[in-house]
């Protein structure tokens, strides 16, 4: 059985569900391939900056009323203790992925569009029309194919992206807890090796996440045995899980994270969210980017089939174009943060400096975030 779409989606998370939403609801055939079902926990800071909320709303996605927390307030500690705190600008909402990823898949449904769960092995291009076969032995055909499967997948591998090659050095971790935590604040604690966030979602419940070098992380026996010898050091940090219940039976956990570039487009394939590049969890703003990327992409493939993009190589161009104007910079501040961070000694000298002169830390967060976005830009 062979199925005709304007648009197929390999991925269901934010950007995926983001660019269905937008699609499906301007007339366009759309199918979104996902391998879990809905909704499902996943590996994330939880931390959505206000930026792509004007743009959410537009979507008629408002997670405020699915009981998101309002945050104003950004706090960073190192291992030592030193700590500085900063009022942020735009501000953002805490919600969980499992939460607001249902909020998406539900409009996406509303507006149209196809759900198939399964996983995509094969992608071909040929005469202009992309031939797509899933593990179940199903085909479909698609004028565009948008990438969006998260951070590495099997069809990673299948493309031999650059990135793929190089082994990834990280691990991240994540649990919900419940326990006494300011709800307008966004926390990172530093840890030799990584860093952790903290801060309040719906239900009242606290979201722990954390990213660790996997070569230190895997001397351990277990997660609790690396948290007490290696995340403890950090006093406040050690503070916060003694004092907090986990509300899941084990943590979750997700390997090979890397930061390494990519690019937008690979073989034709328009990438979107993760998929086009990740920014460092220091900089806490990987949600925000993911579906500022899906505006930018399905306005661009709306231009297209209406006919103002006139060729599939002008799409692709012009997308690239857009997708490193916006976030190429903010990537690769988030890479020279992370590195000057990472150094124990520098990172204290550097906590020092930001706590003689305040004012810079707003400055640094801004290098990292984009200005509110609506569907009118």
């Amino acid at each position: 059985m062979n199925s005709n779409y304007d648009v197929l989606i390999i991925g269901g998370g934010l950007a995926g569900l983001v660019n269905a939403i937008r699609l499906s609801g301007i007339g366009l055939k759309v199918v979104v391939v996902e391998k879990n079902d809905f909704p499902k926990h996943k590996v994330c800071g939880e931390y959505i900056s206000n930026e792509v909320l004007p743009y959410l709303r537009f979507l008629e996605v408002d997670p405020m009323i699915a009981g998101a927390k309002q945050i104003t307030r950004f706090m960073l500690t190192t291992v030592k203790g030193k700590t500085i705190e900063a009022k942020l600008s735009m501000g953002g909402c805490g919600i969980s992925r499992f939460t607001l990823d249902n909020l998406l898949f539900q409009k996406a449904k509303e507006v149209g569009c196809s759900v198939i769960k399964s996983i995509v092995d094969k992608v071909t291009y040929l005469d202009d029309q992309f031939e797509v076969l899933t593990r179940d032995g199903q085909s479909y055909s698609a004028k565009l194919i948008i990438g969006a499967h998260g951070k590495r997948s099997n069809i990673d591998v299948n493309l031999k992206r650059s990135f793929i090659e190089t082994r990834a050095h990280y691990l991240a971790v994540k649990g919900h807890y419940k326990g006494i935590f300011p709800e307008d604040l966004v926390a990172l604690y530093n840890f030799k090796g990584g860093y952790c966030g903290v801060s309040k979602i719906e239900n009242n419940h606290l979201n722990i996440c954390y990213l660790a070098d996997y070569q230190s992380f895997q001397q351990f026996k277990s997660i609790e045995d690396y948290q007490k010898e290696v995340l403890f050091k950090n006093r406040q940090l050690k503070e916060i899980f003694n004092n907090a219940d986990p509300v899941f039976q084990k943590s979750l956990t997700i390997g090979q994270i890397s930061f390494l570039p990519k690019q937008p487009v690979e073989q034709h394939i328009l990438m979107s969210g993760d998929a086009a590049g990740m920014i460092h969890p220091l900089c806490g703003n990987g949600m925000a980017m993911a579906i500022h990327s899906a505006r930018i992409l399905s306005e661009l493939i709306e231009k297209y089939f209406s006919g103002h993009v006139q060729t599939r190589e002008s799409l692709e161009l012009e997308y690239a174009k857009q997708w490193k104007k916006q976030f190429q910079s903010r990537l690769f501040a988030g890479r020279i943060f992370q590195h000057l961070f990472r150094m124990d000694g520098l990172s204290e000298v550097m906590m020092s400096g930001l706590t003689m002169f305040p004012k810079l830390l707003p400055v640094l967060i801004r290098q990292t975030h984009g200005r509110p976005i609506d569907a009118y830009q």
